[in-house]
């Protein structure tokens, strides 16, 4: 574990597992939570050989709260730097929604020359908000319902979602997990409040299909055909036909915290594709 200093002075936190002479693999979270949320990855590959390294996001976890800044284009240099500083070559990226747009706009900014292949992850690309030029995205409305209710209740909003549709737990015949429950509450919480909210524009409103178009290296992109946070027609299956070299993976009746639901199932795919 360790910390770095942006160039704007925002300390971010990093764990660093496995063994330091493995392959890369550099993992971005999503919305609301922390590299915490990707320890079932990290354990299995850094048990097989990799080194896998995880930050908070800006405003996020252990990392600084800064007031501005928090938007794809901070998101992605923040990452860059963390690759820089760590002197990362041949890197897999992993990004699971909010996280696949920071890796998508890392690649359109700062190009693959330290990167070998890319995974997108129940992922928010090509871009989220139903706009005219994207009419099977989301309705303006869902977002500002979910500024609303963080301003109203952010802590019981978490628990409902958490609790709901991240998981898939409303669904009929559902296996609940408690414990999944809180571990995501205490991620949220630990977050900014205005960072988290400044987020939500972020991860909705930008739009990914540029940086999608400069995709150069073979891509892994996995999603829940179930996924009620991210629909998959908009999101997996809209940018599988944006990025050249990707194979899509759609995982029957999965939700969108398949990391954690189908665990098994996608630390077995993401071995295969990394050693592939």
């Amino acid at each position: 574990m360790g910390t770095i200093t942006t160039r704007d002075g925002v300390e971010l936190y990093y764990k660093d597992w496995g063994p330091r002479t493995g392959q890369p693999i550099v993992f971005s979270h999503g919305w609301p939570l922390n590299a915490d949320s990707w320890e079932s990855q990290m354990l299995f590959l850094a048990a097989q050989g990799y080194r896998c390294i995880a930050h908070d996001r800006r405003g996020h976890g252990r990392s600084s709260q800064p007031w501005d800044g928090n938007d794809m284009d901070h998101y992605a240099d923040d990452l860059a730097q963390l690759m820089d500083h760590l002197d990362l070559k041949h890197a897999v990226l992993l990004g699971f929604s909010t996280g696949g747009g920071e890796v998508a706009r890392y690649i359109g900014r700062h190009g693959s020359k330290r990167v070998a292949k890319a995974g997108l992850i129940s992922s928010v690309p090509p871009q989220m908000l139903q706009t005219p030029a994207n009419p099977g995205g989301l309705p303006m409305k869902v977002f500002d319902d979910i500024r609303a209710a963080s301003l109203a209740d952010r802590s019981q909003f978490y628990l409902t979602l958490a609790g709901g549709p991240f998981y898939g737990f409303n669904r009929p015949g559902a296996k609940v997990s408690q414990g999944l429950i809180n571990a995501w509450w205490a991620q949220g919480m630990q977050a900014g409040h205005k960072n988290t909210y400044d987020c939500i524009k972020a991860f909705s409103e930008t739009d990914f299909s540029e940086d999608l178009k400069k995709f150069t290296i073979p891509t892994l992109i996995v999603h829940g055909d179930d996924d009620q946070i991210v629909p998959i027609d908009a999101s997996g299956r809209a940018a599988a036909k944006l990025v050249k070299h990707a194979t899509l993976l759609v995982y029957a009746g999965a939700p969108h915290g398949l990391t954690d639901t189908h665990k098994d199932r996608l630390n077995a795919d993401l071995l295969a594709f990394i050693k592939g």
